[in-house]
């Protein structure tokens, strides 16, 4: 059975960005895929040092978790990123763990290139769509397949649960799973 990896970039295990991706877990399972929520909660992801090292130990060579998730996402068809947006722009962890595993990746046999998902960004107002843009670029990057929904994939809130009242919001994030597993499982057809 093909699998999708959530990774939440959320400090709150309980938060929108959680909260949101555990609706789209859900909705993946409803399409007979599986799936697996990963939060970055109480990791301390550091940022990539170009070491290069990963090229020569197929992993990265810090060792703060990251390289555990590294391998559930390689094993995966799928990978939908939920990012918080702090102060306009998406979750500094997390974007150093999607740097990193792309530098793992690229320097590794390009095992991302034809993955399928895309990015979901959380925020209480602004910043949303500058950062979707800036975690499409670890998707385009990597030769990944993005497929879309009906609006970008973004959900207002502020306080735990607000985000699962933004119905349009919602509607899109969950849109856009179902053409992720979907894709993924035509892909397998081929």
């Amino acid at each position: 059975m093909p699998k999708i990896i959530f990774l939440s970039g959320s400090p709150r295990l309980k938060g929108n960005t959680m909260q949101v991706m555990e609706a789209c877990v859900e909705v993946a399972k409803g399409e007979g895929v599986d799936a697996e929520l990963i939060s970055l909660h109480n990791k301390n992801i550091r940022s990539c040092i170009a070491c290069y090292k990963c090229s020569e130990l197929g992993r990265c060579s810090l060792d703060d978790g990251l390289n555990g998730i590294i391998e559930k996402i390689k094993a995966a068809e799928g990978l939908i990123v939920g990012g918080p947006v702090y102060y306009g722009t998406a979750r500094g962890d997390l974007m150093a763990a999607i740097q990193r595993i792309a530098m793992v990746a690229g320097k590794n046999g390009r095992w991302l290139s034809w993955k399928v998902g895309g990015p979901i960004a959380v925020a209480r107002r602004g910043g949303l769509s500058a950062s979707y843009q800036e975690m499409l670029m670890f998707y385009f990057i990597s030769e990944m397949v993005v497929p879309g929904s009906t609006y970008w994939n973004i959900v207002f809130g502020r306080e735990p649960g607000d985000a699962l009242k933004d119905l349009e919001g919602m509607e899109t994030v969950k849109r856009f799973t179902v053409n992720v597993a979907t894709l993924i499982k035509k892909l397998q057809c081929q």
